[in-house]
């Protein structure tokens, strides 16, 4: 009985160290080869914006789909984080574990890393 309380116990406490960590978790991205730049918290809310003068340059219905672009980026960068997170706490077998991070891999999926049409451009001079 006694181990069996330890044991409770000590999966409870990493249930909780989990929570922790999985709200503290923050991912970036960047796209237009660095000339937006943004941060989302670990519910996928953007949390910073970045812009500099190159996007002055960027048509506006073509920034806003790389600045959406961008987000979904750093939000599948939570999913890869929140792996992380479950590996060293209650691990990637558990129940618990395997339910975490399925829900981040279903709400913000992996997205290509192929550059945009800005991104290339960037590269050769703009």
């Amino acid at each position: 009985m006694h181990s069996w309380t330890a044991e409770l116990s000590a999966r409870a406490q990493a249930a909780v160290e989990l929570s922790d960590r999985v709200a503290a978790i923050t991912a970036s991205a960047a796209g237009a080869d660095g000339a937006v730049r943004v941060t989302v918290a670990a519910s996928g809310a953007l949390t910073d914006l970045r812009l500099d003068d190159r996007v002055q340059r960027i048509p506006g219905a073509e920034l806003a789909s790389i600045i959406m672009a961008t987000i979904a980026r750093a939000q599948a960068g939570l999913t890869e984080q929140v792996s992380i997170a479950v590996h060293d706490t209650v691990g990637t077998d558990s129940e618990s574990g395997r339910a975490v991070t399925d829900s981040f891999a279903r709400r913000f999926p992996s997205t290509s890393d192929e550059p945009d049409r800005w991104e290339r451009d960037a590269r050769n001079g703009w």
